[in-house]
């Protein structure tokens, strides 16, 4: 139990300090300059000034699908990219609405929530590596009264359920967080409207990256990893619909000019 302990806070610190370098690394993201990449440069040059952040790093992943992501233990070391997908499809509106987005999640510290998040994960597993020791070494007496049968269940259960569940209340804190970016993102621009038809487009044209890795899948913008159905249940963002339904919600007249840009 303590190396697991200490297993889980030595990878927790290290993701902690290391989270942006490894996402660029893992998704091919290449670093951009103004001149290189003006639109999007300025874009989130403005959106940073808005908020009264530092500029981040600006990186693009050259896959079609559209979709970004955002990575940084705090605004001074943030990074945010955008796939080249997703820089040829949108509107400069609907472009300024998902970097909002994405500087929402930076603005909101949501790695360190990941990091609470994980913890729980792990302690979780603790608890259950240590129930099921209890049940394969608790003695004779119970195989004795015949309850072998019983503890074998009991341990499947504990084993099968205990991560499941686990996962699933991680799920759900990530999932949250994506709901706060969009409402954070919507307030920094003024207009719901602009992310929400971004959501729209990308729902219609994909956001899953040719390159996909599960370990930093939850820092996008729209879901980039391929599966149906009961994965689902485990993805790490809400369903774009529930997401476009929030902003439309949203108070707000979408008439009025958008001030970040």
């Amino acid at each position: 139990t303590v190396g697991i302990l200490a297993g889980a806070l030595a990878y927790a610190l290290f993701s902690y300090f290391n989270a942006g370098r490894m996402a660029i690394a893992v998704n091919g993201a290449k670093k951009i300059s103004e001149k290189e990449e003006p639109r999007l440069y300025r874009t989130v040059e403005n959106l940073a000034i808005t908020n009264g952040m530092p500029m981040p790093e600006v990186y693009v992943v050259e896959d079609a699908a559209l979709n970004a992501f955002a990575t940084g233990r705090n605004p001074e070391n943030s990074k945010v990219a955008a796939t080249r997908g997703l820089l040829n499809s949108l509107t400069d509106v609907e472009l300024e609405g998902v970097m909002a987005h994405e500087l929402g999640h930076v603005k909101n510290y949501d790695i360190r929530v990941s990091m609470i998040a994980f913890a729980l994960v792990t302690v979780v597993a603790m608890i259950t590596d240590f129930f099921t020791r209890s049940i394969w070494f608790g003695g004779q007496e119970d195989e004795n009264r015949g309850l072998g049968g019983i503890r074998v269940f009991i341990l499947l259960a504990a084993t099968m359920l205990a991560p499941m569940i686990a996962n699933l209340l991680r799920m759900a804190v990530t999932r949250r967080r994506e709901y706060l970016a969009d409402a954070t993102g919507a307030m920094t621009t003024r207009y719901p409207e602009g992310l929400a038809s971004a959501l729209q487009k990308i729902a219609d044209q994909g956001s899953v990256l040719q390159r996909q890795n599960t370990a930093t899948a939850h820092l996008f913008f729209a879901n980039p990893l391929s599966g149906h159905n009961f994965a689902k249940l485990f993805s790490t963002h809400p369903p774009v619909a529930d997401r476009i339904a929030r902003l439309r919600s949203m108070d707000g007249d979408s008439s009025h000019s958008h001030s970040a840009i």
